[in-house]
């Protein structure tokens, strides 16, 4: 059976405010609603990226109480964040420090972990998914000109790669590429067929 077709029985709910996963969701066929979680992002220093990801992931499902769920709720709950060298190189607060991100990330190859939660108010998992981004050297004056026209501030890493720099600036990928944006399409499929 077609994932659309078991999905038609739940109510899905999207924890995102993200409009790059509001339209991956919806791309895949999922109809959805979204609710936002207010959720503090903080967690244990000690933990590997990856975890952290998967931790956070975690904690947004949980702003939404079992209990109160009914029983064709589906809560699909997502972390995304980049990764250099061990470092989470997190969301920009201004454009100075997205530059400086950007000039961390020229040239080298960074990770993207996004943690996603699946909860019902019987059952909950979640799963990691992981890809490798390699960037060509950037000049100054690219990372300058793609924060002051995309401002980039919303964003893990500071770029958007569907935007001009990972047309002009990404050299590879390794792994999922919608990933990097945010929502990885292929394994969210693949562990919903199995979750439900």
């Amino acid at each position: 059976m077609m994932l659309t077709e078991i999905l038609s029985n739940y109510r899905v709910i999207l924890a995102s405010a993200s409009p790059r996963r509001k339209f991956l969701l919806s791309e895949m066929g999922i109809k959805f609603d979204i609710v936002t979680t207010d959720v503090i992002e903080d967690y244990d220093e000690n933990l590997h990226p990856s975890e952290v990801a998967m931790f956070l992931s975690q904690k947004k499902a949980s702003f939404f109480s079992k209990s109160n769920m009914s029983d064709n709720e589906l809560i699909i709950s997502v972390d995304t964040l980049v990764s250099l060298n061990g470092e989470i190189i997190s969301k920009p607060k201004d454009e100075s420090e997205a530059i400086s991100f950007l000039q961390k990330l020229s040239g080298n190859m960074h990770y993207v972990y996004s943690g996603v939660t699946l909860m019902t108010k019987m059952k909950q998992h979640t799963f990691l998914s992981e890809t490798k981004v390699y960037f060509r050297v950037l000049e100054n004056e690219e990372i300058e000109y793609y924060v002051a026209k995309f401002k980039p501030f919303d964003k893990a890493g500071a770029y958007g790669v569907q935007e001009w720099i990972g047309y002009v600036g990404v050299e590879r990928i390794e792994g999922s590429f919608f990933n990097v944006m945010g929502l990885p399409t292929t394994a969210l499929h693949k562990e919903l067929l199995k979750f439900l």
